[in-house]
C-alpha cells in the first residue's frame, strides 16, 4: 500500500476556484483500479504546537494499493486534463510518497 501527502500552494484568492476543479475531478479519480483514499484537506486552527498554517495550501491525502496504481493515476487522460486546468492556479506541488513498516 502506498500513501501520498500532496502540498499544493495555490495563488493568494484562488483556493475555492482550485478546489471546486479538484474536487469534480475527484470522483473520476476515486473510480481508477488501485484508488482507497483520495480527498483534499485544508488547515484548521488548532492552537496547538508545533502547528504551521499555511492558508494558500490544500493538502491531499491519498492511498493506493501499489505504486503502479499510483502511477497510473498520474498518467490518466482526466489527471492531465486537472493539471491544465489549474496549472495557473498553482505556485509548487510537493509529494510525499510513503509506504508502512
Amino acid at each position: 500500500m502506498i500513501h501520498v501527502i500532496a502540498s499544493i500552494r495555490v495563488k493568494s484568492g484562488q483556493r475555492r476556484a482550485f478546489l471546486d476543479i479538484f474536487k469534480h475531478n475527484m470522483k473520476k479519480v476515486k473510480e481508477e483500479k488501485g484508488c482507497m483514499t483520495y480527498f483534499p484537506t485544508v488547515d484548521v486552527e488548532t492552537g496547538l504546537p508545533p502547528q504551521q498554517m499555511a492558508p494558500d495550501v490544500v493538502t491531499i491525502i491519498e492511498t493506493w494499493e501499489s505504486l503502479a496504481a499510483l502511477r497510473n493515476h498520474l498518467d490518466a487522460p482526466h489527471m492531465l486534463a486537472y493539471k491544465e486546468k489549474v496549472k495557473d492556479m498553482v505556485e509548487e506541488v510537493t509529494l510525499k510518497i510513503l509506504e508502512e513498516v
